[in-house]
C-alpha cells in the first residue's frame, strides 16, 4: 500500500483520511430502483418539517442553518466519531492536524452524560491545569455537556488566548464534581521528545502522530545514538496520553522498529481494504524497547502498541489503552465544510479489532500519584572495603573503579524519573533484559 496515494487521520477526536472529493457509492441499478420510491418519500417528509420550521418556528431560520443542523444530527447519531464540520470547525482541524493551534488542549469524544476527556495533550493548558485522561465533562462554563453536539461544545471550548473557561467534569476516583479553570493559551505541539533514561537508556517521547514525526523521531534517535557511542542498551518508546494522529506516521513509526511482519489492516463494507506490511531495517538493531501505554493511549497509538506487540518486538507496560479501532473518512465537500464518517474497522498484525476493547499491556503499572515528602537525609553508606585493614578479595587482582559514562542524564529527567513510576519500572525492566542478553 503506497502512503503517498492515501492520507488518514487517526485521532480519537477527531479521525480523518483526506480524499480529492466527495466519495461515490454506486449500487446495483436493480437496489436504485427498489429505494426509490422510499427514498423520494423520506426526502419529502424532510422538506416539509423544513418548510414548516422556515414559516412558522418562533425564529427565524436561514436555509444554510437548517441543512447544517439537519446534517450535523443525521452523522452524530451513527456513532461518536462520525460529525458534520461547518466552515469553522473544518478549518480548525486542519490547523489542530498542523501542530499549532489555540484553545485548551485536549482531545474529546461524545458520551452519555456529557463529553469525555480522551487525553490532554502534553505542556498544554489543559494538562497544567490538572484534566486527566478519562474525565467526564459534565459543564462547561454554565452549559450542561449533555445539552451540547460535539462541534458545539469545541466552539464553546475555544477562544481567544489569555481567556479562561470553567470545566466541571466528574472523575471516577474524586469524591464530588471537579471545577477547573483553564486559561486558553495558542497550543504549540511538540510531537516529539527525547532524552537519556540512565547511560546507554533512552526515552522516546511521542505525543501525538503529526505530519514531521516520524522524520523528528528518526532525526532525534540518531543524534543520541551518536552521544551514546552509536549503540543503545534499551529504549523506551512513550505513548501516554497519545490520542492518535496521522495514519500514515502511525506506520512509519511501526515500521522503525520492524524487520518483518505486518503493521495494520482495515477491513470496511464497502470499498478497498487496507493492509501494510514492515520494511527490513530497525533503527535500533534489535536493541530491547519498552512501550508505555495508559487510558490516554488511542487510536494511532494503538496500531504502533499492537503492531510491536503482536510481532514480539516490545515489551508494553502501563494500563490498558483508550479502545478506538474505527477508522474515519473526512469528506470534503464544495462550499469549504465537510463531514467524517466512519468507514472502516482496523486490525493489529494478528487479526484482533481492539475497538472498544482496547490493548492490554503485557505488564500492568498503574499511575501512583507522586507523594510530596521531605528531603531524606543523605546517610553514610560504609561496606567491608572502607574498613581499616581489610583483607583482599583473593582474585589475585587490585580493585578498581568502573570508569564512569559520558552520558548526560539532565536534571529534568532526573526528576521526571523521581515522579513517574511507570517510566522507573520500564527502565529496571530495561536495565534487567540487558543483563539477561549479556549472559545468554
Amino acid at each position: 500500500m503506497n502512503l503517498k496515494k492515501t492520507r488518514m487521520i487517526l485521532l480519537a477526536g477527531t479521525a480523518a483520511v483526506f480524499v480529492a472529493g466527495v466519495m461515490a457509492w454506486n449500487p446495483s441499478q436493480g437496489y436504485q430502483q427498489a429505494t426509490a420510491a422510499t427514498d423520494y418519500r423520506q426526502m419529502d417528509k424532510f422538506a416539509q418539517i423544513m418548510d414548516a420550521v422556515k414559516r412558522t418556528y418562533v425564529e427565524k431560520k436561514t436555509d444554510e442553518e437548517l441543512v447544517d443542523g439537519a446534517l450535523a444530527g443525521m452523522l452524530s447519531s451513527l456513532d461518536p466519531h462520525s460529525t458534520y464540520m461547518n466552515k469553522e470547525l473544518y478549518k480548525q482541524m486542519q490547523e489542530e492536524t498542523s501542530g499549532d493551534f489555540g484553545g485548551l488542549g485536549i482531545e474529546i469524544s461524545a458520551a452519555q452524560g456529557g463529553i469525555r476527556i480522551i487525553a490532554p495533550i502534553e505542556d498544554t493548558p489543559a494538562d497544567r491545569a490538572g484534566v486527566h485522561a478519562g474525565d467526564l465533562i459534565i459543564k462547561i462554563d454554565d452549559q450542561l455537556a449533555k445539552d451540547l453536539s460535539l462541534p458545539e461544545a469545541v466552539k464553546l471550548m475555544r477562544g481567544k488566548p489569555g481567556t479562561s473557561t470553567v470545566l466541571t467534569i466528574f472523575r471516577k476516583t474524586a469524591a464530588k464534581p471537579l471545577e477547573i479553570k483553564i486559561v486558553r493559551d495558542v497550543v504549540h505541539v511538540k510531537s516529539v521528545k527525547s532524552a537519556m533514561l540512565a547511560p546507554g537508556f533512552v526515552w522516546l517521547r511521542v505525543t501525538q502522530f503529526q505530519e514531521q514525526s516520524s522524520k523528528e523521531l528518526k532525526k532525534q534517535i540518531m543524534q543520541l545514538k551518536k552521544g551514546a557511542g552509536g549503540k543503545f542498551k534499551g529504549a523506551v518508546l512513550d505513548l501516554r496520553n497519545n490520542p492518535g494522529g496521522l495514519l500514515d506516521q502511525a506506520v512509519e513509526i511501526s515500521d522503525m522498529f520492524l524487520d518483518k511482519g505486518g503493521i495494520v489492516s482495515t477491513k470496511s463494507r464497502v470499498g478497498k481494504n487496507m493492509n501494510f506490511k514492515a520494511k527490513p531495517g530497525d533503527i535500533l538493531g534489535g536493541t530491547s524497547l519498552v512501550v508505555l501505554i495508559n487510558n490516554g493511549s488511542a487510536s494511532a497509538s494503538e496500531i504502533v502498541s499492537g503492531a510491536l506487540q503482536d510481532n514480539k518486538r516490545a515489551v508494553l507496560m502501563g494500563t490498558k489503552s483508550f479502545g478506538k479501532g474505527s477508522v474515519q473518512r473526512i469528506i470534503p465537500l464544495p462550499d469549504a465544510t465537510a463531514f467524517k464518517l466512519t468507514t472502516a474497522l482496523y486490525y493489529t498484525p494478528s487479526g484482533r479489532s481492539i475497538q472498544a476493547t482496547g490493548i492490554d499491556p503485557d505488564i500492568e503499572v498503574p499511575w501512583v500519584k507522586p507523594q510530596k515528602t521531605e528531603k531524606e537525609k543523605e546517610t553514610l553508606r560504609i561496606s567491608e572495603r572502607d574498613l581499616k585493614g581489610h583483607l583482599a578479595n583473593g582474585n589475585g587482582k587490585k580493585e578498581t573503579k568502573k570508569k564512569a559514562e559520558k552520558v548526560v542524564v539532565t536534571e529534568k529527567m532526573q526528576e521526571r524519573l523521581g515522579k513517574d513510576v511507570q517510566l522507573q519500572r520500564a527502565l529496571d525492566v530495561l536495565k534487567a533484559m540487558y543483563v539477561v542478553q549479556g549472559r545468554s
